[in-house]
């Protein structure tokens, strides 16, 4: 080989690793580029999901940061690597401090850093509140649509829990086609039932809205429940309020005792993820000393691998995976690219000379 052909090699691999230019892409900018498309989340939700389950993904187990002078608050980190065709890693990082509802400010606040499959640096920084409300809703979507494709279609709905996250869930579900005859809600707030009864309104739900005083009532009249609370362990333990076989979306992952999941067919999103840190499949697992109570992942829902009985009460518990977080990040990234609104942050990388 010349030296000219050496110089070109070396400029052509130089050229292929390029380091990207670092942008931030604030909350307002996220809220642009997903509002309206919650069908289109959903098919990437989805895909997602089945990269995830091919394989071509690395999903460790989320880090929890806790604090002995805050015991209900939490930090949590998830590293994740997703291939396909969106071919990203990264990292979201996020907290949860639920005494922050009582001072007006939102329980949850997020980063989400995207890092170039090639070269490793870190190209983005998202906020991530939007895009972490985003996917779970995504995901719950998907969910109901999916499990209930070979059973009666829910047409009564019930949200446990009545947050932000309730909030996304029920855009999503109405964006994807979804109505309902009747609405509950309930909330040990009641502050917060009565804000999330006006959005129903202000959201255009014409279906009867109903605020239950208890849970027993909320659930034994509702099809399709969604918990979305703060719950840090099993506060639902008697599986007679499930009798009439309702599709469960458990958010929230840790409200329901053992006991009910164990009469339910039970489909997560990631069994490993989902058996950690006290979720309530995890006591489920504790309790019995093995996974048989698991039917499988909603992936395998999808691929035909598993049918969804009838029979029995139908619980879907999504750890929440950090794939998820990547890709739908990733779509928000090209989404302001292709705006021309992306704003690069010049100089964010200074020694670039490996010798100074």
């Amino acid at each position: 080989m010349t030296t000219t052909d050496s110089t070109a090699t070396k400029s052509a691999m130089a050229a292929s690793t390029a380091v990207p230019p670092f942008a931030v892409i604030s909350g307002a900018q996220v809220q642009r580029a997903l509002h309206g498309r919650e069908k289109q989340i959903v098919e990437l939700v989805e895909a997602t999901y089945r990269v995830h389950g091919a394989g071509d993904s690395v999903n460790p187990p989320s880090y929890f940061l806790r604090f002995p002078d805050r015991p209900s608050s939490r930090i949590i980190a998830l590293p994740a690597s997703i291939g396909g065709d969106v071919r990203v890693d990264g990292l979201k990082w996020i907290s949860s401090f639920p005494e922050n509802v009582k001072a007006g400010v939102p329980r949850a606040s997020a980063v989400l850093i995207l890092n170039d499959h090639d070269t490793g640096y870190p190209f983005a920084c998202l906020e991530s509140s939007i895009i972490s409300a985003t996917r779970t809703a995504a995901s719950a979507a998907s969910a109901a649509d999916r499990l209930s494709r070979h059973r009666p279609r829910p047409t009564r709905v019930g949200f446990f829990g009545v947050g932000l996250i309730a909030r996304y869930i029920h855009t999503f579900l109405a964006g994807t086609g979804w109505s309902f005859d009747d609405i509950g809600v309930h909330d040990l707030s009641a502050d917060s039932a009565a804000g999330f009864r006006c959005y129903l309104e202000q959201s255009g739900a014409t279906a009867p809205i109903t605020v239950h005083d208890s849970a027993e009532q909320l659930i034994r009249n509702s099809d399709l429940v969604v918990f979305a609370t703060v719950a840090g362990e099993p506060h639902v333990s008697d599986p007679s309020w499930f009798a009439h076989n309702p599709l469960v979306l458990h958010v929230s992952l840790r409200d329901l005792a053992p006991e009910i999941l164990l009469a339910s067919t039970n489909i997560v999103d990631d069994i490993e993820h989902c058996l950690k840190a006290n979720t309530s499949p995890h006591l489920a697992e504790q309790l019995t000393g093995n996974r048989d109570f698991l039917d499988g992942t909603l992936d395998d829902v999808m691929a035909g691998r598993v049918t969804v009985p009838t029979d029995r009460p139908v619980v879907f518990s999504p750890f929440g995976l950090g794939v998820l977080d990547l890709a739908v990040g990733k779509h928000v990234y090209d989404e302001v690219v292709r705006s021309g609104e992306l704003h690069v942050v010049d100089d964010f990388f200074h020694e670039m000379s490996r010798y100074g």
